[in-house]
């Protein structure tokens, strides 16, 4: 059974308009099922996770300016591509300042800006904000896309999906990746706030919410 924003492996781009003017393409890439996003506004476009196959996200990306390619954290799966769609568009690299000098290394690019809570990262005439969220890495990051009017949009990587966070290793990781989410995330948004992960579908914040004693409760 299929959910909201699904994209098959390999498949053709889901593409969507979203409030405030923005364009968003999501798409399938690589064997682990990864997203990747192209989200776009007034002649402006950030990448978010340049996964992998480097020639179907440069095709996706086509003539369209690049300005920020954006690493939601520094798990190999996540950075595949990122060394060639950066040598390609010239885009800045962006990335959560704990994963970033893993990033650098394993993905074989520099130059990296590191981020964390606060921070923004521009988009034509708005921007995304970035949220810190440490459990799934040190330094995983969602971006925020708020337009006037709503609803809001999360890219949350690997912390947050359908049916609970993303996985951890140890105790102390769950306990803040879950800290992190229900504080910055569940406690800030509303119910009609859109989730976009890492892998597979979308949810809303609303949807997950009632689970989250569930999700406390399982440890996972």
């Amino acid at each position: 059974m299929t959910g909201p924003g699904h994209v098959e492996p390999g498949g053709a781009p889901l593409v969507g308009q979203l409030p405030g003017g923005a364009t968003l393409v999501k798409v399938s890439v690589g064997p682990m099922d990864n997203n990747a996003y192209l989200l776009s506004a007034d002649g402006d476009s950030v990448l978010i996770d340049a996964a992998n196959d480097d020639e179907r996200l440069l095709a996706l990306i086509g003539d369209a300016p690049v300005s920020t390619i954006v690493t939601t954290h520094r798990h190999g799966d996540h950075i595949q591509a990122l060394a060639d769609v950066a040598e390609a568009t010239g885009a800045r690299l962006v990335a959560g300042h704990p994963d970033l000098e893993s990033i650098e290394r394993d993905a074989g690019v520099s130059g990296v800006t590191g981020v964390w809570d606060g921070d923004t990262v521009p988009l034509g005439e708005t921007s995304l904000e970035v949220v810190g969220l440490v459990g799934h890495t040190p330094g995983s990051i969602t971006l925020v896309y708020a337009p006037a009017g709503g609803p809001v949009h999360l890219f949350t990587g690997d912390s947050l999906f359908p049916g609970g966070p993303g996985k951890t290793w140890r105790a102390a990781d769950f306990t803040s990746l879950m800290d992190d989410i229900e504080a910055k995330l569940f406690d800030r948004f509303g119910d009609d706030t859109v989730v976009h992960p890492g892998h597979g579908d979308d949810t809303t914040l609303g949807v997950e919410r009632p689970q989250l004693d569930a999700w406390r409760a399982r440890g996972w």
